[in-house]
């Protein structure tokens, strides 16, 4: 069994970099993806194993992540906005536990400490992660491959990785 399974959106910036630290360290990841798999790039390469949504977009992805997960971290630049602000304001609805991390306040090692701390006080088996595309925060992606790199290998050394 997985550390925990990751699921986002898929979109670029800090979606794409949570997916991508999951298939770096082999741990399950998915989460669902507006129809089409639509992206600000175009489409969503085939390589995420994102389920696409019949019917919906940003919005209705962004619901059914939330939902379908035990928490969801927001790793973000400054101040909240867009599909970020919509993303909390789904937490908040739900009353699903979730963790902001300002990427303006900490380091993506500090960020990683306060992830770590939100996964195990909350036994979170299945995370959303969920951030601003790319053009909204240009080194984004970077910034949240670093952070969510160094929780998965956290966790694996914690002993919380049941692989």
């Amino acid at each position: 069994m997985d550390i925990l399974k990751v699921i986002s959106g898929g979109q670029t910036g800090v979606d794409r970099a949570a997916l991508d630290v999951a298939l770096k360290h082999r741990i399950k990841c998915g989460g669902w993806c507006p129809a089409g798999r639509l992206d600000e790039s175009g489409k969503i390469p085939d390589r995420y194993p994102l389920k696409e949504l019949k019917k919906g977009g940003p919005e209705e992805r962004t619901l059914q992540n939330v939902q379908g997960s035990d928490g969801t971290i927001v790793i973000y630049f400054h101040e909240l906005s867009g599909g970020t602000a919509y993303t909390v304001g789904c937490c908040i609805e739900d009353r699903q536990p979730h963790r902001l991390i300002d990427a303006a306040k900490y380091s993506p090692e500090d960020a990683a400490t306060l992830m770590i701390s939100f996964v195990c006080d909350n036994e979170i088996d299945i995370l959303n992660i969920a951030g601003p595309r790319e053009s909204e925060w240009v080194g984004g992606y970077a910034y949240a491959f670093r952070a969510v790199d160094i929780l998965v290998s956290r966790l694996r050394v914690r002993g919380r990785g049941r692989v």
